[in-house]
């Protein structure tokens, strides 16, 4: 499935966006190679918790590419998890910088960096095939925790599940 999202291009608008900051990036990051594709989930897949984001921040996870790394969001979510004894390490800075975690999987609704972070709702329905097949991945999963109301909608759907 891994490769399978990394080879998606079926958002014209979210391709189009995700290449070019890759190649207009930010200052801070001017001298780093940016991933620039849709981005995979990431954890235990023995977990039995899942956190559900929105999508990949632009110059986060699609500069690193890994979910929730390099940007404040991510800063956040990675020292929390550490506190409460489910990352090995308060910090994400890159896919190789030995972070580990346990029984928590982390993924988002869109699997690309959305232009001003909003990511539309036909964009999030192109992308729930991946979320209909990490959910049956990871069979373990008690608790789901959705990171807004953009990423509550896409679980909702994907459970048949009505908000009340």
């Amino acid at each position: 499935m891994a490769i399978e999202i990394i080879d998606c291009h079926k958002c014209a608008r979210l391709v189009k966006w995700r290449e070019k900051v890759s190649v207009e990036k930010r200052a801070a990051y001017v001298t780093e190679n940016y991933w620039g594709k849709p981005i995979v989930g990431f954890g235990d897949k023995q977990a039995q918790i899942l956190v559900l984001g929105l999508a990949p921040g632009a110059h986060g996870a699609n500069r690193t590419g890994r979910v929730f790394t390099g940007d404040r969001s991510g800063d956040w979510l990675y020292r929390a998890l550490h506190k409460a004894g489910l990352a090995s390490q308060p910090e994400s800075v890159s896919v190789d910088d030995g972070l580990t975690l346990q029984n928590v999987w982390i993924t988002s609704a869109v699997r690309c960096a959305p232009p001003a972070n909003k990511p539309t709702p036909s964009e999030r329905k192109k992308c729930s095939s991946f979320l209909t097949r990490e959910l049956a991945m990871l069979t373990n999963t008690k608790v789901i925790i959705c990171l807004g109301s953009f990423s509550f909608q896409a679980i909702c759907d994907e459970l048949k599940i009505r908000p009340r």
